[in-house]
C-alpha cells in the first residue's frame, strides 16, 4: 500500500504476519498479508491519511494498530483486527461506554475488523506506574466501565460454566498438570459464580498494557473483550500480568485485597473468579505451548486455592 509520495508504503510487521501464520494456519498468513490493501481501502472511504509523523505499525496479540490522521487534521489510530466474529460485540460495547472510562470509538466497519479510534499514547501504559497505584487505577476502571451492558454479549455464566465443564478433560490431556487440590477449588469456585450476582457490562481483558495514558482523560482502557455480567470477573489479569513485581507469592492476596477496594467489588467472588481463570489460562498456556505463563499460574492459583 502506497501511504503516498512522501511516506514508505506500509508494512506489517513479519513477528506479527508469522504469529497469525503459527496460530491459524495459511488463512492467518494471508489475512495478515492483505492488511495493507485493507488499511488502503479504509483511508480512501474514510477519507483519513497515515501520520507522517508516526509511521510505526505496532501490533498485540489479534490486531495492528496504524497511525492516521483524518480530513479534519485529528489524530486517530486505525486498528485492524483479526476477524474472529468479536469485532460486533467490541463495537456494541464501545458504543455504550461512550468514551467513559475507555477509547472512544470514531468509526467502525464490523465486516472488515477495522476500528477508527482516538490516539492515545501507545508508549505510557500502567505498567509505568508502580504496582500499587497501577492497581488502584485498574479497580477503579473496573467498576467504572460497570455499566448495563448492551444485549448479546456472552455472559459470565457462560464463561463460568465452560470453564468448570472443560477443566478435568484438559487437565487430563496434558497429563494432570493442576493438583488436584487445586483442580477441585477451581471447580468449586466455577459453579459458585455460575451464578451471576450482577449483570453489568465487562472489560474481560483489562490488564495492565490495556491502560494507557490519554488528553482527555488521564488513563483510558482499550482491546476491550466484552462480557455481561460480574464485574469480578476482569480482577485475574490483573494478578498474573505484573506477577514478577511482587516479592512473596503471598502477596497476591493483598494485591487482590487492593483491587477489589479500589473498584469496591466482592472479595469472596473475585477470588473465586480469579482462581477460575487463572486456572483456565494455566491450561491454555500449557496447551499452546506458552513456557513462562503457566507456572507464574501455579503459583498464583496455589495461593489463591488456600485463601
Amino acid at each position: 500500500m502506497s501511504a503516498g509520495p512522501d511516506l514508505p508504503d506500509l508494512v506489517v510487521p513479519a513477528a506479527f504476519v508469522e504469529q497469525r501464520a503459527a496460530r491459524c494456519g495459511e488463512a492467518g498468513r494471508a489475512w495478515a498479508a492483505a492488511i495493507p490493501a485493507t488499511v488502503a481501502d479504509v483511508l480512501a472511504r474514510w477519507r483519513l491519511r497515515r501520520d507522517p509523523l508516526d509511521l510505526r505499525v505496532r501490533f498485540g496479540d489479534l490486531a495492528v494498530t496504524v497511525p492516521v490522521l483524518t480530513g479534519a487534521g485529528k489524530r486517530a489510530v486505525l486498528r485492524v483486527a483479526w476477524r474472529d466474529g468479536s469485532a460486533e460485540a467490541v463495537i456494541r460495547a464501545l458504543v455504550a461506554w461512550g468514551g467513559r472510562g475507555v477509547v472512544a470509538l470514531l468509526d467502525a466497519d464490523a465486516d472488515a475488523g477495522v476500528l477508527l479510534l482516538e490516539r492515545l499514547d501507545p508508549d505510557r501504559s500502567l505498567h509505568v506506574l508502580p504496582l500499587q497505584r497501577a492497581s488502584e487505577v485498574a479497580g477503579h476502571l473496573l467498576r467504572r466501565l460497570a455499566i448495563d451492558p448492551p444485549a448479546g454479549l456472552v455472559t459470565s455464566a457462560e464463561v463460568a460454566a465452560a470453564a468448570a465443564g472443560s477443566f478435568v478433560e484438559r487437565d487430563s490431556r496434558l497429563g494432570g498438570p493442576v493438583p488436584g487440590r487445586i483442580l477441585y477449588a477451581a471447580l468449586h469456585a466455577a459453579q459458585a459464580v455460575c451464578r451471576p450476582m450482577q449483570h453489568r457490562l465487562v472489560h474481560a481483558d483489562l490488564h495492565y498494557g490495556n491502560v494507557l495514558a490519554g488528553a482527555r482523560e488521564p488513563w483510558l482502557a482499550i482491546d476491550p473483550r466484552p462480557v455481561a455480567g460480574d464485574p469480578e470477573l476482569g480482577v485475574a489479569e490483573l494478578l498474573w500480568t505484573r506477577y514478577a513485581d511482587l516479592d512473596e507469592p503471598g502477596d497476591v492476596l493483598p494485591l487482590l485485597v487492593g483491587i477489589v477496594r479500589a473498584g469496591h467489588l466482592d472479595q469472596v467472588r473475585a477470588r473465586d473468579w480469579a482462581l477460575v481463570r487463572v486456572v483456565d489460562y494455566w491450561l491454555w498456556g500449557l496447551e499452546n505451548g506458552l513456557t513462562i505463563d503457566p507456572p507464574r499460574c501455579a503459583r498464583i492459583a496455589t495461593v489463591l486455592a488456600g485463601a
